[in-house]
């Protein structure tokens, strides 16, 4: 059954993938995003995936475009809340403005989306959320306390609300990469590259169409068991 889906930073990287997938398998799909105008220009005219430009961190945004979204294409049936931001520093350098911003699009975004979508879910009986998390959400890393801090949130978040959405038919996940071969991995120093590939046992970095194969599998109606999970892939780099 044809559902429309709605991915949060999905005109670059994962979320991209992930948009694309769910349109290969049959769902509309409408994608967020906040900065890159001509890339979003190029990814919906590449896709027909419609992309539409709002800040997640704002909540009267997430709403007043979730209702347009609801209006022009239908009732928001799965959310997948990729959009995040990093803004690494040592923690006694971290300044006020780099907590707030991180926590603000990688955390209340969730709330924010989530909230948008969920009361249609209830009365419709079905839906599906999920976060993309992060390995680091588990594992801690260094100059990171910000966007870690906001990932083990994100983690936090699912389970306490999959247990209110339950009864709903809702069910609620998060899939946590470790570090996928996106366009931002492919630019770092390759000796850095080195030292992550050689933490796996894999040998290898993931593949985004690998994130999205996980996010087609929670959203099957054979996945209704499976909620207030969090699916890690990471190539074994941190088994939790």
């Amino acid at each position: 059954m044809a559902r429309v889906a709605l991915v949060t930073g999905g005109t670059r990287g994962i979320g991209a993938a992930i948009a694309r997938a769910l349109k290969e398998a049959g769902h509309p799909v409408v994608v967020n995003y906040h900065a890159d105008d001509a890339g979003a220009a190029a990814f919906a005219a590449e896709t027909g995936i419609p992309a539409l430009k709002w800040d997640v961190a704002d909540g009267a945004a997430c709403r007043s475009n979730v209702a347009a979204i609801e209006a022009e294409h239908g009732p928001v049936e799965i959310l997948v809340n990729n959009a995040g931001a990093v803004s690494d520093n040592k923690f006694e350098n971290m300044s006020d403005e780099q907590w707030q911003r991180v926590v603000r699009v990688n955390l209340d975004s969730v709330f924010y989306m989530s909230k948008a979508v969920y009361p249609g879910m209830m009365m419709r009986g079905w839906g599906r959320i999920i976060q993309i998390g992060s390995m680091n959400g588990q594992a801690g890393q260094l100059n990171q306390v910000n966007y870690v801090a906001s990932k083990a949130g994100m983690h936090g978040f699912t389970k306490a609300l999959a247990q209110e959405g339950a009864k709903h038919g809702i069910t609620v996940n998060t899939v946590a990469p470790g570090y996928v071969d996106t366009a931002m991995m492919q630019n770092m120093p390759e000796k850095i590259v080195k030292k992550i590939i050689d933490k796996s046992p894999i040998r290898r970095m993931g593949h985004e169409e690998e994130v999205a194969h996980a996010v087609l599998f929670l959203i099957d109606d054979k996945a209704a068991w499976t909620t207030g999970s969090t699916i890690t892939m990471n190539g074994g780099t941190h088994m939790y």
